[in-house]
């Protein structure tokens, strides 16, 4: 009969090891994925999952879209608001006057945090509401009309 750790303890000594890993690493804003950790500590994605929900109920680290999760530091002020809405926030934080070029996907995604999926969707949505002109394979989407925060919703 093989000895096996209780799932229990294994996803917290993963929790653990990912909490070491943020403390020695001042800079470290990702957390490794679910693939890396699986490999590392050979156990199943639903373990990992575990773990991730372990240190998001410790304040420690929050699910971004694109199934990435990212380390939330003490006294970190996060924005909970649609990435649609902060992409937004760009037109007026910069002062981009209408015609103005906006930044690319991919910018927006490094940015952001995000994959560059979730800021075209995003970005398609700006489109249809008439606050970006333009896009489109090997487009520059252009400023359209500068969005005022009480529209928005």
């Amino acid at each position: 009969m093989s000895q096996q750790a209780s799932p229990r303890g294994t996803f917290l000594e993963i929790a653990a090891a990912v909490k070491a890993q943020i403390k020695a690493d001042p800079e470290m804003t990702k957390l490794p994925t679910a693939a890396d950790l699986m490999q590392a500590h050979g156990v199943s994605r639903g373990v990992v999952l575990r773990a991730f929900g372990a240190l998001q109920r410790e304040g420690i680290a929050e699910p971004v879209p694109g199934g990435r999760w990212r380390v939330v530091r003490a006294g970190e002020r996060t924005d909970s608001r649609p990435l649609e809405d902060r992409i937004a926030d760009i037109i007026t934080d910069e002062d981009l006057p209408v015609g103005a070029a906006f930044p690319s996907a991919s910018v927006l995604a490094e940015r952001f945090g995000v994959s560059r999926p979730t800021v075209t969707k995003a970005l398609d949505k700006l489109e249809a509401a008439g606050v970006l002109a333009g896009g489109g394979q090997g487009r520059v989407r252009t400023v359209r009309t500068v969005p005022i925060r009480e529209e928005r919703s």
